[in-house]
């Protein structure tokens, strides 16, 4: 642990690996975790931001987004959703819910149902558990005409157009 509290100084400043916007009246207001920065085609997506939203959806009670490994490179946005009450779980209708609230890059491509979300000690959710698991058995938006798929290995052989 010593080593981690060494690397958090730098330049005199303890980082505490926390993105913060410094308001107009000069109040800090955190964004994410640095590390928890989701980066999908370019652009930067908040999991703190799109866990907001999916957990303002009256069925979800508890929600954590994540990045997955893109078939593209960079990430894909995962969450993981407990549902209220044991109520059906629309996919469908999580995403219906975001569009208005979400730019379109930031509104999660994968999403999965789980009874309860995997804790810390301290209560803070198990990310890298939740990443470690990939995408298998997730429900995918991207209907499958659309997604994209692993180049083809470089070949010299060529197949005779008839």
């Amino acid at each position: 642990m010593p080593e981690a509290t060494t690397a958090a100084w730098q330049d005199l400043w303890f980082h505490t690996g926390d993105r913060v916007v410094v308001e107009a009246d000069g109040s800090l207001r955190f964004v994410d975790r640095i590390k928890d920065v989701i980066r999908r085609r370019g652009e930067n997506i908040s999991s703190v931001e799109v866990e907001d939203v999916l957990r303002a959806h009256p069925a979800v009670a508890d929600v954590a987004v994540y990045a997955v490994d893109s078939e593209l490179g960079e990430d894909e946005v995962m969450a993981a959703v407990v549902a209220k009450d044991a109520q059906d779980l629309n996919f469908e209708d999580l995403v219906e819910f975001c569009v208005p609230r979400l730019a379109a890059y930031a509104i999660p491509r994968f999403m999965v149902r789980l009874d309860a979300l995997p804790l810390t000690e301290n209560g803070k959710v198990r990310k890298p558990e939740l990443r470690s698991r990939g995408t298998d058995g997730a429900w995918d938006r991207q209907p499958p005409r659309l997604r994209p798929t692993a180049p083809a290995s470089a070949s010299t052989e060529r197949t005779p157009h008839a």
